[in-house]
């Protein structure tokens, strides 16, 4: 008790009043003594290394701590091109206001390993466990969503559909500012504005404090805030012009957003608020060719189709964070998010049915219908989290956290087959409507302690969500289909995961390492309103994580690892209720579906250089149980979609990225990856054997140039190209996306207009094939997708945003939508 009374006398605003000091002092270049501004100034406690206060230097180079507690520190000052300075021993005394004067920076002579210089920006980041790549460098991405600039990563591709891949999977996992995200990637993603983003981290071997979840590793999202006391804002605006092509459709698609971010910073408080919507529909095109055989009847059935396919997307959300600094060893921090995404899309068909004799192909039926369909999803979102820190004397640390997060998810499909050219003339209308709430929460409790020249973690950490899913199918006018019953009902899914991690990260003459071990008890339950049997899974295992890196030589390093990873399954691929995705396909789940398991090794070698960085890393997976989406044969002019095990595959892949700053006015990154792919297996689906074995090289490449024309005045050009890539029955098409921008700058850099030129149309650009085949049957399907889309945008900035700004993330958010 005497303890907790000591605590909050130490928080007393009046005792510190009493007992602070007050620091500044200008920072110059120490050849031509001219101020250097937005140089970083940290103030570090003596007696326990606990960073106390942190600032930037204004215009004319000064700088200034208020309201510092009286003892000893050491002051850290950094900016980029120049060699830091530390100035050991300031004593502070009860109301002292001491002026360091002027201290002299001296330029570097070589650039620090880890850091490539662009200017005055550090644009690429070579660690020992991750890449780190600065947003602000794809100016194509501006007033857009973060999947617009992690679409231009090494590992990452992101296709017609929005799909989002890493390593050729989409199972990975985000993290925003640290923490998980439940809801898979391209949900949340896709509302964290571009502009709020400070970096982005590539992880593609976590170690073992990492939850372990997905094949391609982890993406972490690190997002802006405020780097000095007082008030920091920037706005963004963006609005597109007119389409400059013409598929046809029936709406006209519509771009403009806007986004806002607030910052105030003063003494032990740190307050963001933000704010973003953003519309973003996309007009298109689709033509679909589909075969099935009926070996029993003798006859083969042709379904191909041609028509409208386009998107209506629109997203809006508030966050709001607060962190509090009571004193150097206690540090709270709160956040929440509060959110609602819309996206309809619209596949208006027609269709020229036929059905032959399969033997001598002679014309036995034909009939042509025109399909309208559209598929809606919505949710509405809200999360909150809580952190608290605590540092003790021996500079080790003790972290509790929580996150409660609650997704309203809905939506439904209105499938509608009209007689052709009448089509008021409706002939079988099918209504899918659904609900899946959701509700999850997370809580942490890590611990480090310094040992030797490394660090001891170790924590708890327990997940647990639950899903709520009520799936209808009303058909008019009534169907008399046997299997009915099966495409109604309700759906309850329940996950829990607990776990236990202790690692170590240390660093010893030319080596560092880091060795971990976690263990992961999980349950899954899935219980379905139509069948009595409870699906059950229950999991133990160990996740081992190994990383050593080797200093070669000045800015050469080498480095090998190794991870065990899993990709547990979604609620959707659960759910076997089917949904009427199209008029000639069906999409359902298997309760039963077992997460895949990943072994992954990997050998990197990285090198820092005057005029840039470069990384190169060769890997190999085993994955067992690789969750794929098979076709198989449900009516003659009906295709059943299933998310199955396909037995097991292998990828081994290279992967290299570098960024240049080939003269003062231009500079160049490219990232790449490419790997070979074998799925192989004999599986069964909805009870049917099936063998699976495809094998196919896939690569990526993402590009990006940027020109300074002047102070004011610079341009960008890009493009992501995604390759063929296998299935297990069959294959992706090649993507190709080029941009290109040109931006003008005003006020000192703090307002910006940028005029954007997106998908470009060259070189046969923003089209999508997706081919799939059987025994009995075959599909393929061309997606057209909008070119030449123009749009503005004005960007201020009062002040600067340079560091992390922690927002509550969700975990529920992009997985499940």
């Amino acid at each position: 008790m005497k303890q907790l009374f000591a605590f909050f006398l130490l928080c007393s605003p009046v005792l510190l009043l009493a007992q602070t000091a007050q620091l500044k002092g200008r920072v110059l270049d120490s050849q031509n003594h001219q101020p250097i501004e937005y140089a970083s100034v940290a103030m570090i406690h003596s007696g326990d290394s606990v960073l106390v206060a942190g600032t930037v230097t204004k215009a004319n180079g000064v700088f200034e701590f208020g309201k510092i507690a009286a003892g000893t520190y050491r002051l850290k000052i950094a900016f980029i091109g120049y060699r830091d300075i530390i100035k050991t021993d300031i004593r502070l005394t009860q109301g002292q206001q001491l002026n360091l004067g002027d201290v002299l920076l001296q330029p570097a002579s070589k650039l620090l390993n880890e850091v490539n210089v662009r200017g005055q920006q550090v644009n690429a980041v070579n660690k020992i466990d991750r890449q780190v790549y600065r947003a602000g460098q794809f100016e194509a991405a501006r007033g857009g969503s973060a999947i617009d600039v992690i679409k231009n990563l090494p590992s990452v591709s992101v296709n017609g559909e929005g799909n989002i891949s890493m390593r050729g999977s989409e199972s990975f996992m985000v993290l925003v500012n640290g923490k998980p995200v439940i809801i898979d990637a391209q949900t949340v993603l896709s509302q964290i504005p571009a502009n709020s983003i400070a970096n982005i981290e590539v992880i593609t071997s976590p170690s073992a404090k990492y939850d372990p979840d997905g094949r391609g590793g982890i993406l972490n999202i690190i997002t802006k805030k405020g780097a000095i006391d007082g008030v920091t804002l920037a706005t963004n605006v963006q609005g597109g012009l007119p389409s400059t092509g013409d598929f046809g459709n029936t709406r006209k698609p519509l771009r403009f957003g806007a986004d806002a971010t607030l910052n105030y910073r003063k003494g032990k408080w740190d307050i963001s608020v933000g704010g973003n919507y953003n519309r973003n529909d996309n007009a298109g095109y689709r033509e679909g060719d589909v075969y099935t055989k009926n070996f029993a009847a003798g006859t083969i059935t042709r379904v191909p189709s041609t028509g409208e396919r386009s998107f209506k997307k629109y997203n809006y959300a508030g966050r709001a964070s607060i962190n509090f600094t009571a004193d150097a060893a206690n540090v709270f921090s709160g956040g929440l998010f509060l959110g609602q995404r819309y996206q309809d899309r619209v596949a208006d068909l027609l269709y020229h049915n036929t059905t032959s004799n399969l033997s001598n192909n002679a014309l036995i039926k034909n009939t042509t219908y025109y399909n309208s369909n559209l598929q809606t999803k919505e949710g509405s979102f809200a999360l909150a989290n809580l952190d608290y820190t605590h540092t003790f004397q021996d500079k080790s640390t003790l972290a509790a956290g929580m996150v409660y997060e609650h997704a309203d998810l809905y939506g439904n499909t209105k499938n509608r087959n009209q007689h052709y050219p009448n089509t008021a003339d409706t002939i079988q209308y099918v209504y899918n409507p659904y609900k899946r709430p959701i509700t999850g929460y997370r809580l942490t409790l890590d611990h480090s302690l310094p040992i030797g020249k490394g660090k001891l973690e170790s924590g708890y950490q327990l997940r647990y969500d639950t899903q709520d899913g009520q799936f209808d199918y009303l058909v008019t006018p009534p169907t008399s289909q046997p299997d009915a019953a099966k495409f109604q009902g309700s759906l309850h899914a329940k996950n829990v995961i607990n776990a236990v991690y202790s690692q170590y990260t240390g660093k010893s003459g030319q080596w560092e390492y880091n060795g971990g071990l976690r263990y992961e008890y999980a349950t899954r339950s899935v219980t379905l309103s139509y069948d009595p049997m409870v699906h059950r899974l229950n999991l133990s295992n160990l996740f081992r994580s190994v990383l050593i890196q080797y200093n070669l030589s000045e800015g050469w390093k080498l480095k090998a690892d190794y991870s065990r990873r899993i990709n547990r399954t979604t609620n959707l691929e659960l759910n076997p209720i089917p949904e009427r995705e199209h008029s000639e396909t069906l999409e359902e789940g298997d309760p039963d579906l077992l997460p895949e398991f990943i072994d992954q090794a990997e050998l990197g070698l990285t090198h820092s250089f005057k005029s840039g960085t470069f990384f190169l890393t060769g890997y190999y997976q085993h994955i067992k149980n690789p969750i794929q989406r098979l076709n198989s044969v449900y009516a003659d002019t009906i295709l059943n979609r299933v998310y199955t095990n396909a037995g097991a595959a292998t990828q081994i892949g290279v992967e290299m990225g570098t960024n240049l700053q080939l003269k003062k006015w231009w500079s160049l990154y490219i990232g790449a990856n490419a790997y070979n792919y074998h799925i192989s297996g004999d599986i069964r689906i909805l009870d049917e054997p099936f063998i699976v074995n495809n094998r196919r090289w896939a690569y990526t490449l993402n590009m990006n140039t940027a020109f300074l024309f002047s102070k004011t005045w610079s341009a960008q050009a890009n493009f992501n190209y995604l390759s063929k890539r296998p299935t297990a029955q069959g294959e992706d098409s090649r993507y190709f996306i080029p941009n290109t921008s040109v931006k003008k700058t005003f006020m000192n850099g703090r307002l910006a207009a940028s005029l954007l030129w997106q998908n470009i149309d060259i070189f046969n650009a923003a089209k999508q094939r997706i081919t799939t085949s059987g025994t009995d049957f075959y599909t393929t399907t061309n997606y057209i997708y909008e070119t030449n889309m123009l749009l503005i945008n004005l960007s201020f900035n009062l002040n600067r945003f340079t560091s992390k700004l922690k927002l509550p993330n969700s975990e529920l958010n992009d997985r499940e939508f």
